[in-house]
Formats: C-alpha cells, structure tokens, sequence
C-alpha cells in the first residue's frame, strides 16, 4: 500500500511533529469533538474542554501510537496488534463508528496547518494512505 516514496515522506514529516505530540494530539482531538460530536460519546469520563488534561493526555496517547507505526511501517500489523486488541476487546469500540478515520481527518488538517509549505500535496496524499492503513490495523480485530 504504501510505495519507497511514501515511506520515505512520512518518516521526513514525522521529524517535525517530534516534540509536539501532546499539542498536534490535543489539537486533533479537539478538531474532532467540534467536527464530528458523535465521537464525544466514546469519551464520557473524559473532560472534553479545550486543553483539558484528559484530551492532552490521550491526544499524546494517539500520536505515540502513531509513531510506533511509523517506526514500524513495513509491519503495521504487529506494531499495531495490542492497540487492535485494546479497542476491539476491551474498549469495544463500534468499528462502524471507530473515530479513527474521523480523527486521521482531523490529524492531517494539524499537521498542514503546522507544518504549512512542507505539507505538499504528496505529503498528504503519503500521510493519507498510512492513517488509513493504521485504521484498517486497529479494525483488524473486527473481522
């Protein structure tokens, strides 16, 4: 799914969200809640304020996972079979309403709103196809 190319974008990107997980993970989920309210049902323990400790805690959350798929590109499965396992077995999450295609929405409009001139079309088109392979990893457990 993902070419040398894309492989090769993404890693150069992910250089320059290092460092800002908390913030970019915060502002997506935030983005997310606005976006699409639906989600907010996933998260009623949560304080869903802007800057609220749980959103900037689980924002960090999702973008460290995320950098362990980026690590880990030419074996997202495994890298990403534990938190398939969390979501479909523990959390039971809905995989018809899994938020994470909503939130890799909302994480590419972060990222080009930071990383502005460097988030070219290629970029997103490299980033799109690998939140969408994070997203068919996580909903692995559903089939």
């Amino acid at each position: 799914m993902l070419t040398a190319d894309d492989k090769k974008l993404i890693l150069q990107i992910w250089e320059k969200v290092l460092g800002h997980q908390e913030d970019f993970g915060a502002e997506a989920l935030e983005r997310m809640f606005v976006t699409y309210p639906q989600t907010k049902t996933y998260f009623p323990h949560f304080n869903l304020q802007k800057g609220s400790d749980q959103i900037r805690g689980h924002g960090k959350k999702v973008v460290t996972a995320l950098s362990n798929a980026v690590k880990n590109l030419d074996n997202l499965s495994q890298a990403l079979s534990e938190l398939s396992n969390l979501h479909a077995y523990n959390l039971r999450v809905d995989p018809l309403c899994f938020a994470l295609q909503l939130l890799s929405q909302c994480f590419q409009v972060v990222l080009a709103v930071h990383l502005g001139k460097d988030y070219t079309p290629e970029v997103h088109s490299a980033f799109d196809k690998f939140l969408s392979a994070v997203a068919a990893m996580l909903a692995e457990k559903y089939r």
